[in-house]
């Protein structure tokens, strides 16, 4: 049987240049936040680490906040488009907060800037954006390939945008006057570009009504019927939710230890401009990937063996990085790093859709409809993930003995960097395979309904 269609190509791209936003923000701030801090403000990285730390307590409680609000908002844009159009304000505002921290300050004046700026901004407003954004997903379709489809539009413009953010940011910061005014200036452009983009996603789609959405398998009594606090429970009682947030927190530390490149060119490499050659040898692969993850769908009949076969290869890529890092050819790194991310790439693309089985498998075993509080796990993942990552990597620095004074890092750092940027990415790409080999939430929810059919005949 064939599914009904709702969107246009359109619809689609518009969606996915959401993204385009969304990245602004995380690619600046994840690739640079750190260089910027220690080396232009002079902050203490081990001090910076515990600071990001502590502001992480704050994002499991208003993930799901956020998510319940968007499932039970009303309103004429609908539940999700709200909150992903005026939580992006929010963004833009601490966005250049963090890269405007007045040199003139005293330390402490510093650190409680940049604490309260980060916190606000990964907290309260990009949870509201990224959960809003990520939901859309389960509420502008039912269509389980439109779907995927939306997911590899959406990271095909977020790996575009992380390339371009990584490759001219720093030359970018140089042609605005560098030091402190010229990471000011970039960011508030950067916000501004995304203020834009984001308002134009916001209203590319159109949200399906509560009864197109339900089909008449539930009441409107019962859709209502929960939460902040069951709404927390349903989620710790999804397996799959649990292994997907688990997963996406990973992918995101992966992706903070990446971002140490920009230390491993520097003081390893002693180029980095070898940054921005390495973030290209990163997309581009992870753009193709997902140009084919649809088509390759559907041929598997379903994402669970895409996933866990494209995962090992990844996994593998990482590994011969690491063999190529010891022998000491950047041709064999930069070839080994393309092939990891040509496997990560179909994860990266039907994650979404895996996240609306997911939350089917919620309505199959618990009659509660949650799409907005199930998208939670990937802000959650973003936060947690990409926040632990980075202040990992500024307490591993601080321990190593790195100075950001110094043309020439101390030979404990030098061995930390090799730690960082090669043996971690291999490892818990490992882990996010076995735990993708589990995840089979398609199947499940196959069984479950074929179980409820043959009870109800």
């Amino acid at each position: 049987m064939t599914e009904k269609r709702y969107l246009k190509w359109y619809n689609k791209v518009g969606y996915g240049s959401g993204d385009i936003a969304g990245n602004v923000v995380y690619a600046l701030l994840s690739s640079f936040v750190m260089i910027y801090l220690t080396d232009t403000i002079g902050m203490s990285a081990g001090i910076v680490g515990t600071l990001i730390a502590v502001s992480k307590i704050f994002d499991g409680i208003t993930d799901i906040f956020f998510g319940a609000m968007i499932d039970k908002t009303k309103s004429r844009f609908g539940k999700a488009r709200p909150w992903m159009l005026y939580g992006y304000i929010g963004c833009a505002i601490t966005l250049i907060a963090i890269f405007a921290i007045p040199i003139s300050m005293g330390d402490f004046a510093q650190y409680a800037w940049f604490f309260i700026s980060y916190t606000l901004l990964n907290s309260v407003f990009y949870t509201a954006n990224n959960i809003a954004y990520s939901a859309l997903t389960a509420l502008v379709t039912k269509n389980s390939k439109e779907r995927v489809q939306m997911g590899s539009y959406r990271f095909i413009f977020a790996f575009a945008t992380s390339l371009l953010i990584q490759s001219v940011t720093l030359k970018f910061v140089s042609l605005m006057g560098g030091g402190a005014g010229g990471w000011r200036t970039v960011a508030i452009i950067y916000a501004i570009i995304g203020l834009i983009v984001n308002t134009i996603s916001t209203f590319s789609v159109k949200e399906l009504s509560d009864e197109e959405l339900s089909e008449g398998e539930h009441t409107k009594e019962e859709e209502q019927k929960y939460g902040i606090i069951e709404a927390f429970k349903l989620l710790i009682q999804n397996k799959y939710y649990m292994m997907i947030c688990g997963t996406y927190i990973l992918q995101q530390i992966y992706g903070a230890m990446i971002n140490v490149g920009v230390y491993y060119m520097t003081y390893v490499l002693f180029n980095e401009n070898m940054y921005g050659v390495f973030s290209w040898f990163i997309n581009i692969p992870l753009i193709i990937a997902l140009l084919f993850t649809p088509m390759l769908v559907h041929k598997w009949k379903g994402m669970y063996k895409l996933n866990k076969y494209s995962y090992m290869l990844a996994t593998l890529g990482r590994l011969l990085v690491v063999v190529a890092g010891y022998y000491g050819s950047v041709p064999l790194m930069l070839a080994f790093t393309a092939l990891a991310a040509f496997g990560q790439g179909p994860w990266q693309g039907d994650m979404n859709a895996v996240i609306a089985s997911c939350s089917e498998y919620t309505w199959l075993t618990k009659h509660k409809r949650v799409d907005g509080t199930m998208y939670s796990c990937t802000s959650l993942g973003v936060k947690i993930g990409g926040g632990l990552g980075t202040a990992i990597a500024g307490w591993l620095l601080e321990w190593s003995g790195y100075n950001g004074s110094l043309s020439v890092q101390p030979e404990s750092c030098i061995n930390m960097l090799h730690f960082m940027y090669l043996w971690i990415p291999f490892i818990l790409n490992l882990v996010i395979t076995i735990i993708l080999s589990r995840m089979n939430v398609e199947q499940a929810n196959d069984k479950l309904k074929a179980k409820i059919k043959t009870t109800e005949s």
